[in-house]
C-alpha cells in the first residue's frame, strides 16, 4: 500500500516539478541580447545585455535589471516569433 502511494506522490509532485526546474533551466541558457521575453511579473521587454544571474532589458523608454529566474517566457527569439504552447 506504501509502495502505491510513493509512486503516486512521485508522479504526482516530484516528476512535474522535476520537469518545470529543467524547462526553465534550458530558457535560461537560451536567452540571448535581442530576444523579447515576459517576466513574472508581467513586464514584457527586450534583452540587452545578460549578466551571471541578471540581465537587462528595455521595455519602452525604462531600463530594467531583472534576475534570470524571473523570465517566464520567451516571445520572440532575435527576430523570429516563438511558436505558443498549447
Amino acid at each position: 500500500m506504501f509502495l502505491i502511494m510513493g509512486v503516486l506522490f512521485y508522479f504526482a509532485i516530484i516528476r512535474p516539478q522535476r520537469l518545470r526546474t529543467k524547462e526553465l533551466e534550458d530558457r535560461v541558457k537560451g536567452l540571448k541580447p535581442g530576444d523579447k521575453i515576459l517576466t513574472t511579473g508581467g513586464i514584457l521587454g527586450t534583452i540587452v545585455s545578460i549578466k551571471e544571474k541578471s540581465l537587462s532589458i528595455r521595455s519602452e523608454d525604462t531600463k530594467l535589471e531583472v534576475m534570470k529566474t524571473a523570465v517566464s517566457e520567451v516571445t520572440e527569439r532575435k527576430g523570429e516569433p516563438v511558436e505558443a504552447k498549447s
